[in-house]
């Protein structure tokens, strides 16, 4: 079971690093660790730039073009605001609001980088990540944690969308 599991991860990877604009399946991946020296949690989310396009125009404005030399500053808002009504973190039975850092695209990727500051220890952690499940059913996300020294994924899909992880 778990070399099915490393196959799918892998070839996720390779799907998500294919610089093919046109894509057969829906994907991203949200990685969470902890870092303990800052005391804060970094998330970085993939989404293929295509889907969060139409996300964004279908959502907020039709006019959008991401990855533009010109992109409208609206559209970190627009990113910023979905990502806060999409994706919930709460650490040991409390939730946090994650500071938007910005975000960056490569090759047919949009990497958005979050942060929840103050985070000395993780005794616990539920993450519910519902991101393109209102616009795409066929919609998977991939939650990769690396807490506490261990690493756990976890695939998320519109019927089962969230997923606990305790450290005791």
């Amino acid at each position: 079971m778990k070399s099915i599991f490393l196959i799918f991860i892998l070839s996720v990877g390779l799907i998500l690093t294919s610089s093919n604009t046109k894509h057969e399946y829906y994907v991203s991946v949200t990685n969470i660790e902890h870092a303990k020296e800052q005391q804060s949690v970094q998330i970085i989310s993939q989404v293929f730039i295509d889907d969060f396009e139409r996300l964004i125009r279908e959502r907020y404005d039709e006019t959008i073009t991401l990855a533009q030399d010109d992109e409208p500053e609206l559209v970190d808002v627009y990113m910023k605001r979905y990502l806060e009504d999409k994706l919930k973190i709460s650490i040991n039975g409390k939730a946090y609001k994650f500071n938007f850092i910005g975000k960056e695209y490569k090759e047919d990727i949009t990497y958005c980088y979050l942060e929840i500051e103050n985070i000395k220890d993780i005794k616990s952690i539920k993450v519910v990540n519902r991101l393109l499940f209102d616009i795409l059913p066929e919609q998977q996300n991939i939650v990769r944690l690396k807490l506490n020294d261990r690493n756990k994924s976890f695939l998320l899909i519109p019927e089962n969308d969230e997923c606990m992880l305790n450290f005791n």
